[in-house]
């Protein structure tokens, strides 16, 4: 697998300073799946009365893992301890009966060693696509864990899920609430094959709130559409995205359906973390923020978005700090949603690059060029035919990336 040898440049100064989530304990080990000298197993804990949620990715060669979790996921006997085991190295996907065995196989020794129902055993597994799964490791490690009592935090835990991420995603929310205060927190793994839907890799999320499973359900699935299902890295879905999050109620404040302060510390933690995600793109140097706006409905909106985000030539020329403004009238043009090419107004910023079917007067290319240099990039797009709107995230397309992908399974 390649060898990462350095930071994103995009990547934030340091690891937040998350606070333990009361009713969850972390463990990390070593399995040596595919990565020597480092944890590449991670196992959550979890206490009874944890709700667990989740979203998955759409691809039709999906892992035994997410199918597993797809099945699991609507059971709802919450009295129960829970856990999530999650390995990194190995994807464990497009393996034949092996790969089924496999998540049998780890879930089972999940249950057996903390003596929880398999039921409320969900795994994970993210890396190379087509190889047998290991398990004996994973199984051997989660014993030790166990056995152990080994606890660690969510630093550690959002390293050992690290495929070819050059840095450990997480990110904490305080809420304040009528009742008291309530915490948020995450961890992510994601850097390459990222694009909706769902653009999730892999999210953790936690909360000491209580809030009942249909609630919890309707909050990450609305927040999903406009956070890591507005993220793309390079357009590729994995065959293992997967979102999960866990209320485990030690708090003793309940939230309800559409309670505001949950709803928008929870977008801030998906936000942050999808932008995160983006930032460490493989091979990234610039952020890119696109902004569709008046567009005659929501659909029509993303449709343009995804369409500037995820071509090559847009993204290559923003690497070579190029503002060829006519590759992103190409990526509208291509999209196949609704558009009127003499409505169209295209920004680089609050820079006014073209309108009316053409170059904009006030727009010079030494404008344009002065704002490629800038490491966070805002492309506007004015539609002029309706009133919805969309932000969608990418990054740009470097020769860092074909370097890292090319050597992925060496």
């Amino acid at each position: 697998m390649a060898k990462i040898e350095k930071v994103s440049p995009l990547a934030p100064d340091s690891f937040p300073d998350i606070p333990m989530i009361k009713g969850v304990n972390f463990s990390t080990a070593p399995a040596g799946i595919k990565y020597q000298g480092r944890s590449d197993v991670m196992l959550a804990i979890l206490d009874p009365g944890t709700e667990i949620v989740g979203v998955f990715t759409s691809s039709s060669t999906k892992s035994f893992a997410v199918i597993d979790c797809e099945k699991k996921i609507h059971l709802n006997d919450s009295s129960l301890g829970a856990a999530i085991v999650v390995n990194s190295g190995n994807a464990n996907a497009f393996t034949g009966a092996k790969g089924k065995i496999s998540v049998e196989a780890i879930t089972s020794a999940v249950s057996e060693a903390l003596n929880i129902p398999k039921s409320r055993v969900f795994s994970s597994s993210t890396g190379v696509i087509g190889e047998e799964l290991p398990h004996h490791l994973i199984i051997d490690a989660v014993n030790k864990m166990v056995a152990d009592k080994t606890e660690h935090d969510f630093h550690e835990a959002a390293k050992s899920i690290m495929t070819t991420d050059t840095y450990p995603k997480g990110s904490v929310r305080k809420v304040s609430t009528d009742k008291g205060e309530i915490t948020i927190a995450g961890i992510a793994k994601g850097s390459g094959m990222i694009a909706p839907n769902m653009a999730t890799m892999l999210v953790y999320l936690f909360t000491d709130a209580s809030v009942k499973k249909e609630a919890l359900q309707s909050y990450i699935s609305e927040i999903n559409e406009k956070t890591f299902n507005s993220i793309s890295v390079d357009g590729d879905t994995s065959t293992s995205d997967t979102l999960l999050m866990a209320a485990t109620g030690k708090s003793g404040i309940n939230i309800e359906k559409n309670d505001q302060s949950f709803s928008q510390g929870l977008t801030y933690l998906m936000t942050d973390l999808a932008h995160q995600v983006v930032r460490d793109g493989e091979g990234a140097s610039k952020f890119v923020e696109i902004n569709i706006l008046n567009a005659k409905s929501d659909f029509d909106a993303k449709i343009h978005a995804k369409s500037i985000a995820n071509s090559s030539l847009v993204k290559t020329a923003i690497a070579g700090e190029d503002p060829n403004w006519g590759r992103i009238i190409m990526a509208l043009g291509k999209s196949g949603a609704l558009l009127e090419r003499d409505k169209i107004k295209i920004f680089f910023g609050d820079i006014l690059v073209a309108e009316n079917g053409s170059v904009a007067p006030c727009y010079s290319e030494e404008l344009g060029a002065e704002y490629m240099k800038n490491t966070t990039i805002k492309i506007s797009v004015d539609l002029g035919l309706g009133v919805a709107n969309t932000t969608f995230w990418t990054c740009d397309l470097t020769n860092d990336y074909i370097s890292i992908n090319a050597d992925y399974r060496s």
